[in-house]
């Protein structure tokens, strides 16, 4: 008998968790799963989803265990893997994000600008709190979490917690797999930096040839992400950058634009997420199916699976591979601090992730940016940890979205005020 794997998935009710479940199938030989918990604390969708993923796995004939249950102890208890998909107050939450910040000239996004700001406000207490459950119950286990904002709760897990944890996104993984099918390049080694949410590819090489000055001169976007209304970069921005930005940065270079777009836009994309949940929800409610529907690749997670389950077999088989992570940089890129969380490039194996040196790196946009960036989210860690006020304030002042004292010190209040709930760092006599 093959030693126990368990995999346990934190927020398995969210209509991506089929996904994860395709990959662990694809991986069933090197990854030989004997118990998955599927863990959540929304009823009715736990139920529908977690039926779907049982008919996946019986229908590929895997013998596995499988729980589902509103406890995350159990959950959590000798898993091996731990994978983090929440989402504080669920949609009902991410459209206040958005809509709430348009009132006062503001980008109201999931990941960006002070409705990303407040996502991580309500995910970085909960979080710690499953590190700490991490700590007592499964001290050994891997965190691979994709919960948004990815980058800034990587910065707040490892460095106000104990365990092992590395963030993931599929950004990265889709720029590369466009940037390999435009260039027609089958083995590019493709350096890739930058925070979550605010990256770029600074080299594509090949065979010992340099592609990027092509890629600058025809001005290559990498593909648009589904769940961001995407321009595109123009030639010359691209080239006064230097690099090949991630299509989040549309929100940082064309900021007007976007604010604009948002406030046309009928419906919040959380409103349409809605609409496409409920779709999808009755789909995986038909007995009969038991496969991944097509739908699913309209939201913004496409081939996410991929990205974690690779992320898995990594870790588990030791597999010494590269991959893009949020991590902490230990002298990867020499401009930020060593504890600063970056996505970079990385070896994983069984021990984590070694961020691989980016060597002579000399792009002082990209450096100055990035420095700006972080130290919002350093800020923004502070304020989550701590619920200071103050570090808020001087979270937003220095976000390239926010910036205004008296826009964001009026947003901050009414966001506060409305997610209440959720912010215990905030209101701490209730």
């Amino acid at each position: 008998m093959h030693k126990k794997l368990k995999i346990s998935i934190i927020g398995a009710g969210s209509t991506y968790t089929p996904e994860l479940i395709e990959g662990i199938l694809k991986r069933k030989e090197s990854l030989p799963i004997t118990e998955l918990v599927l863990m959540d604390i929304d009823a009715r969708k736990l139920d529908i989803v977690g039926r779907l993923c049982e008919r996946m796995i019986l229908a590929e004939q895997l013998t596995c265990r499988v729980v589902r249950t509103a406890d995350l102890d159990e959950a959590l208890r000798d898993a091996d893997f731990v994978l983090g998909q929440i989402r504080v107050g669920k949609l009902a939450a991410r459209i206040l994000d958005e809509k709430i910040p348009l009132k006062y000239n503001l980008i109201g996004q999931e990941t960006c600008g002070i409705g990303g700001f407040f996502k991580a406000m309500r995910t970085i207490p909960v979080m710690l709190g499953i590190a700490q459950r991490m700590k007592e119950l499964c001290p050994d286990a891997w965190l691979i979490n994709f919960s948004n904002p990815a980058g800034i709760l990587t910065e707040a897990l490892l460095n106000h917690s104990e365990i092992n944890m590395l963030g993931l996104c599929n950004v990265p993984f889709n720029m590369f797999k466009s940037i390999r099918e435009t260039l027609q390049l089958d083995h590019p080694e493709i350096t890739y930096l930058g925070l979550n949410h605010l990256s770029w590819i600074t080299a594509i090489e090949q065979d010992g040839k340099d592609y990027l000055k092509q890629a600058l001169e025809m001005g290559l976007n990498s593909e648009a992400m589904k769940n961001i209304p995407s321009s595109g970069f123009s030639k010359e921005l691209i080239q006064m950058v230097g690099a090949i930005p991630s299509s989040y940065l549309e929100y940082y270079y064309f900021k007007n634009k976007k604010l604009d777009l948002l406030r046309s836009s009928e419906l919040s994309r959380g409103e349409k997420c809605v609409q496409i949940e409920e779709e999808l929800l009755q789909i995986y409610s038909d007995a009969a199916l038991h496969t991944k529907p097509e739908l699913l690749s309209s939201r913004g997670g496409a081939n996410y699976s991929e990205v974690a389950i690779s992320l898995v077999d990594a870790i588990y088989n030791d597999k010494q591979e590269v991959h893009v992570v949020n991590v902490l940089n230990h002298g990867a890129l020499d401009f930020m601090e060593d504890t600063d969380a970056v996505e970079v490039r990385a070896v994983i194996g069984r021990d984590g992730a070694k961020p691989i040196k980016v060597e002579g790196f000399e792009n002082r946009h990209i450096i100055d940016y990035m420095r700006m960036v972080k130290a919002y989210e350093r800020e923004t860690v502070t304020a989550a940890v701590t619920g200071s006020e103050d570090a808020a304030m001087r979270a937003l002042l220095m976000n390239p979205l926010v910036g205004d004292y008296d826009a964001a010190y009026a947003c901050f209040q009414e966001l506060k005020e409305a997610h209440k709930a959720y912010l215990p760092q905030f209101y701490p006599e209730s």
